[in-house]
């Protein structure tokens, strides 16, 4: 006997890789990286990465972070600087 498939029902396929980060070069930037991940696991977000069962991986959510970072995981998006006291028009002044 043939198996039928019902062509409404979709096969689910695994998540497609997430593309990764770019690299962070300053350690200010890191940091403020990894504790806004820190906030998201404490929250109750998923990891990124999967545990090797052979090897030990942290347990603080503030670590775990900073492993998904160094990983290139996290997305991030640095904000447009314009410079605190700055005047729009310099001729205001």
């Amino acid at each position: 006997m043939e198996e039928v498939v019902d062509p409404a029902v979709e096969v689910e396929s695994p998540p497609a890789p997430r593309p990764k980060a770019v690299p962070i070069e300053s350690r200010f930037l890191y940091v403020d990286v990894a504790a806004m991940r820190a906030k998201q696991l404490r929250r109750g977000a998923r990891l990124r990465y999967e545990v090797d069962p052979g090897i030990p991986s942290p347990k603080k959510p503030e670590r775990q972070a900073m492993e998904e970072v160094r990983r290139r995981l996290v997305q991030y998006t640095v904000p447009i600087w314009k410079g605190v006291g700055k005047l729009d028009n310099p001729d205001e002044a």
